[in-house]
């Protein structure tokens, strides 16, 4: 069971993270607004700080190939995560994008609205190194962030009909990561929301008490499947 937690602001932020134990660390290199989001130079430094100590994963809601190389380019993380919303960027441009970053992994988000989730996974299962399957929200300008879980019937249906890792994101918890994981039986877990602490004035930051608990309730409803 992997374990990824989105997303970090700092260095000592993504560092105290990886010595919890999780398995892969998220960044959100950009400058569209998105929840958490940093510059590059501030990605590229989380990204070296963990290098031996997690798997790094750099997101990009991005549908100009030329942008997201540059983002890869400068960041350097161990695996890309493309979460653009649906449509933007089709199987044959992720096809075009391996061919440009021939070295970087890719894992595609696929936001699981209802029962055509599972076409639109097939449909990238062949040019991704791994699947994300996550919920939307209506004011973010990607998939995921939306704090909000989805149908796992579908999700688990996904699951057990791709051949590469899938990674079960949106609205996980510390309390219910451990029932997501019984339904659906992905290869990983991924939180955001919902390990977040709520900063005054507004921002968060990670709350490592919370990631603590969701890695322990994972890792333990892992062990009875």
């Amino acid at each position: 069971m992997k374990i990824q937690i989105y997303t970090m602001q700092t260095v000592d932020e993504a560092r105290a993270v990886a010595a919890l134990g999780v398995d892969h660390v998220g960044v959100t290199p950009s400058d569209s607004g998105l929840p958490g989001e940093v510059n590059f130079t501030t990605a590229r430094a989380i990204v070296d700080a963990v290098r031996n100590l997690a798997v790094s994963v750099a997101l990009s809601v991005d549908s100009d190939l030329d942008a997201i190389e540059t983002m890869v380019r400068a960041v350097r993380p161990d695996i890309l995560h493309l979460c653009g919303l649906k449509n933007s960027l089709p199987p044959d441009a992720v096809r075009t994008l391996r061919e440009r970053l021939p070295n970087v992994p890719i894992m595609q988000a696929v936001s699981i609205t209802g029962p055509e989730a599972l076409d639109v996974a097939l449909a990238y299962q062949d040019v991704a190194d791994y699947l994300i399957l996550d919920s939307q929200a209506p004011d973010i300008a990607g998939i995921g962030a939306s704090g909000m879980t989805h149908d796992w019937s579908i999700s688990r249906e996904i699951v057990q009909q791709v051949k590469i890792p899938v990674i079960l994101a949106g609205g996980l918890s510390p309390e219910n990561v451990a029932e997501a994981i019984r339904v659906v039986q992905p290869w990983g877990v991924d939180s955001l929301t919902h390990t977040n602490r709520v900063l005054p004035g507004g921002g968060f930051r990670k709350d490592l008490d919370r990631i603590r608990q969701f890695v322990m309730a994972a890792r333990e409803a892992w062990r009875k499947i």
